[in-house]
């Protein structure tokens, strides 16, 4: 297994994953990274961090049923594993323990 750490793009993956929970597979992730962070994202970028969170064991996946909308091919749905949700814990408890360490900012220009 590879590094536990946490990029901010694999972040964003997993939680989106999670928010999509049994929709989560290539396009509806693509499409939802898109919509919440208004950035267009390749679907090579995307597949590249799916590759290496399921390294990571982050990241599971199965094929669903072949359809006729995709002219017979399966989407690959995938869901994050404890080991990822754990990942996520981790990175979220780092954030907020380095925020209440910031004294109180003023974050108007």
């Amino acid at each position: 297994m590879k590094s536990s750490q946490l990029g901010e793009f694999q972040e964003i993956v997993l939680l989106v994953i999670l928010l999509l929970d049994e929709q989560a597979y290539g396009v509806s992730i693509q499409e939802e990274i898109e919509t919440r962070t208004n950035r267009s994202l390749s679907r090579g970028a995307l597949h590249t961090a799916l590759t290496r969170l399921t390294e990571k064991g982050f990241v599971s996946s199965a094929y669903g049923g072949a359809t006729n909308q995709r002219g017979g091919r399966r989407k690959r749905f995938y869901q994050v594993t404890k080991l990822g949700v754990a990942a996520l814990q981790e990175a979220r408890r780092v954030r907020e323990e380095l925020w209440n360490l910031i004294p109180s900012l003023n974050f108007q220009a």
